[in-house]
């Protein structure tokens, strides 16, 4: 798709949300992709105070923005992998349902979509997240769909790591238009080229998938319990696999 964007008269607003424990490799490329804009653009991590909050593995940040004091009309409502527990925090969904009525733009990256689901934004839409955790969109009632980024009108989501860049890359095209978005890709020498080549399940065979999915199982049975709630609260009927 070519897209020459239509210029605006203010500057970009856009929030990033963090949690404590949050993968900074979720969020990363996507805050690199605006952050090298020569145009102004207001990048927000946002979080419910600004002191140190630790990613996960050890990555140590703090927010610059708290959720009260975020812009109320967002261009982009962005957030990563995020633990279960904030999928179920009062104060996280309401700044997320809050914002996300109003943003241009819903995007999210790994689990970053269950969150986005838990708050009701991907109700109906088309969406992605990390292959361990795909199933588990239709406790939100999002449409699961197999894709390294899926974009459903206003929403886009994407798997991990890769997943921020390409929305990153996608995102500035809509904004910026196709020259903006080729630059920044050369900029970046954003060519992937895996080590092993086995970065989905399809790649990587049944024995290997098997073995991540048993590495990951604890984590994604926290996720599953807070999917089921949700899909309780939420009024979403889910059907059997």
């Amino acid at each position: 798709m070519s897209e020459t964007a239509q210029p605006i008269a203010r500057p970009l607003e856009i929030a990033i949300v963090i949690t404590p424990g949050f993968m900074p490799i979720d969020v990363i490329g996507f805050q690199t992709c605006f952050g090298m804009l020569r145009r102004e653009v207001n990048i927000h991590f946002v979080w419910k105070d600004l002191n140190e909050v630790i990613g996960m593995p050890y990555f140590p940040t703090r927010a610059t923005t708290t959720f009260e004091q975020c812009p109320r009309n967002l261009d982009i409502l962005y957030a990563g992998a995020v633990p279960a527990k904030y999928l179920e925090d009062e104060q996280t969904l309401a700044f997320l349902s809050d914002r996300g009525s109003r943003a241009g733009w819903i995007a999210a990256s790994c689990a970053g979509a269950l969150l986005m689901g838990a708050a009701g934004l991907l109700r109906g839409y088309r969406a992605t997240t990390n292959f361990h955790s795909l199933d588990q969109l239709a406790y939100y009632g999002a449409l699961r769909t197999r894709g390294n980024v899926v974009e459903d009108r206003n929403r886009i989501t994407a798997g991990p790591a890769t997943g921020s860049t390409e929305i990153g890359l996608r995102l500035l095209q809509v904004f910026c238009g196709d020259e903006v978005a080729k630059l920044t890709e050369l900029n970046l020498e954003y060519a992937p080229t895996p080590l092993f080549g086995v970065g989905t399940p399809e790649l990587a065979g049944p024995e290997l998938t098997r073995r991540a999915l048993t590495q990951a199982a604890p984590l994604l049975r926290e996720y599953d319990e807070v999917g089921r709630r949700a899909a309780a609260r939420l009024g979403i009927e889910v059907p059997a696999n």
